[in-house]
């Protein structure tokens, strides 16, 4: 069969600029069958099939196939063609009732509202990939995702703009799309039903659009006056284009932060944690009469938060003046309460209070960097491990004792019940798994005295850590 124009070249343009996954499918009704006969390399299906079988072989098979009102498996499919009516047990609504409606008065309204050619218009159909010239067409079909379909609506409407109009009748996409498009010669775009999914294999993200022939060289020229103007696809994320090193965990996105809080002096930075009631405050004292400077996150997170700062400001104009005390300080047992039952207030306090935190923290360790480039400055964080903070520092202090013990200081020191204590701990990361991120670990289980002497130890270890330095 000669055809009135060569289609290959623009589609294959239109394919590469929507990226399409499937042919577009030349369509096209005939009113003697023997129009088949004519058609190059046609196939003619040996069973009964659908509609929607047909399309698939055409998009999918790269077939190019034909059928007349015998080869379909049911009347519904060639009724919405034209190819022939429907018996009077589906227009009563008696058909659509068995799966589809509750009732049969349903089932009459379904079937009225789904649109079809005249019945007996056509005698035949036939359906290939346009781009291999099968025949003039009447429509064309295309099948993509919604990001692809937003893309191709937006260049039918670039010249002589009109609405599109969205319909779905339910369970018969084609006369959606296919009969749509012949009656009202419009583009029509639809969601592929429950039987074009399980007989066509149309996948879950495809929509489906018929354009009408005539309308196709303004579909390209559309897309590529689009594609111009940087509209195009698959669409380009803006974060692409933005500076992103603010949400970067500081592993990755904070070498700055890191090289600043280290220096290049002969200091050193000691991350210094541990579970709850490990002591983590007693060993940090025995150190810091060994000479160690001492900033504990305990105190920073109460001192960001005094009346008048900024993060007290960003506090109280959230969470409202409910969070306050008499005097005006911000009651903290009050807050917890609050973001302990809310993640999203939670993330709100964290965003008011951690970099105002972070900005205390340089400030007092360049402060006795200063003072002393041979400083040992130890940084008391109980979740150091938890928030991701253990890249910061040049090493990294576990505190531990056995969770019998930890459990005994809770009692004496909260008046906690055996079992509250116990799910207190275990509702922190393990001793195993925070020794996996610590270097250098002291047992505080025992006396006094055995930790004071662990805590010598540390503190001659580090010195050398400092001399071996400078050799």
């Amino acid at each position: 069969m000669n055809t009135a124009r060569d289609w290959e070249k623009p589609i294959r343009r239109l394919e590469r600029l929507m990226r399409l996954r499937s042919f577009p499918v030349a369509f096209k009704l005939f009113e003697n069958k023997k129009a088949l006969c004519e058609i190059p390399f046609l196939r003619r299906i040996n069973h009964k099939s659908t509609l929607c079988q047909m399309i698939n072989l055409a998009r999918n098979f790269d077939w190019t196939v034909g059928a007349d009102a015998q080869d379909f498996a049911s009347v519904m499919c060639p009724s919405i063609i034209g190819l022939t009516d429907i018996a009077d047990y589906m227009k009563d609504g008696t058909f659509r009732s068995i799966v589809w409606t509750k009732s049969r008065s349903d089932g009459k309204k379904y079937e009225n509202a789904i649109p079809r050619l005249s019945a007996g218009k056509y005698a035949a159909v036939a359906m290939g990939p346009l781009v291999y010239n099968p025949f003039d067409p009447d429509i064309v079909l295309i099948y993509a995702n919604p990001a692809q379909m937003m893309l191709l609506i937006n260049s039918l409407q670039f010249e002589n703009y009109e609405v599109m109009e969205f319909y779905c009748v339910g369970e018969t996409s084609c006369s959606d799309a296919i009969a749509r498009c012949y009656l009202n010669r419009k583009p029509a775009l639809t969601i592929p039903c429950y039987g074009e999914r399980r007989y066509g294999h149309a996948q879950d993200e495809e929509l489906v659009m018929a354009i009408p022939a005539g309308m196709m060289d303004g579909a390209l020229s559309g897309l590529e006056a689009l594609y111009r103007r940087g509209v195009r696809y698959p669409i380009s994320y803006a974060g692409a284009e933005t500076d992103l090193s603010h949400a970067f965990p500081e592993a990755y996105g904070g070498e700055d932060f890191i090289h600043l809080l280290r220096g290049n002096d002969n200091r050193i930075l000691l991350g210094v944690t541990g579970s709850i009631a490990t002591g983590k405050t007693i060993v940090a004292k025995m150190l810091e009469e060994k000479g160690a400077k001492t900033i504990d996150f305990d105190v920073l997170s109460r001192t960001v938060v005094e009346p008048g700062k900024p993060a007290y400001n960003d506090i109280v104009a959230y969470f409202g003046k409910q969070v306050l005390r008499p005097d005006k300080t911000i009651d903290r047992e009050k807050l917890r309460e609050i973001v302990f039952r809310d993640l999203e207030k939670k993330k709100k306090l964290e965003n008011f209070q951690h970099p105002r935190i972070a900005e205390e923290f340089i400030k007092r360790v360049q402060q006795y960097a200063d003072e002393d480039p041979n400083a040992i400055i130890q940084a008391v964080v109980p979740l150091l491990i938890e928030v991701n903070m253990h890249p910061v520092f040049h090493h990294i202090l576990m505190v531990y004792a056995t969770e019998e013990e930890q459990k005994r200081r809770l009692i004496a020191r909260d008046g906690l019940t055996e079992e509250m204590a116990s799910n207190m701990i275990k509702s922190q990361l393990s001793v195993e798994e925070k020794k996996g991120y610590c270097d250098l670990v002291i047992d505080n289980s025992g006396s006094l005295e055995e930790t004071r002497k662990q805590v010598e130890e540390l503190w001659e270890k580090l010195k050398k850590i400092q001399r071996d330095r400078k050799a």
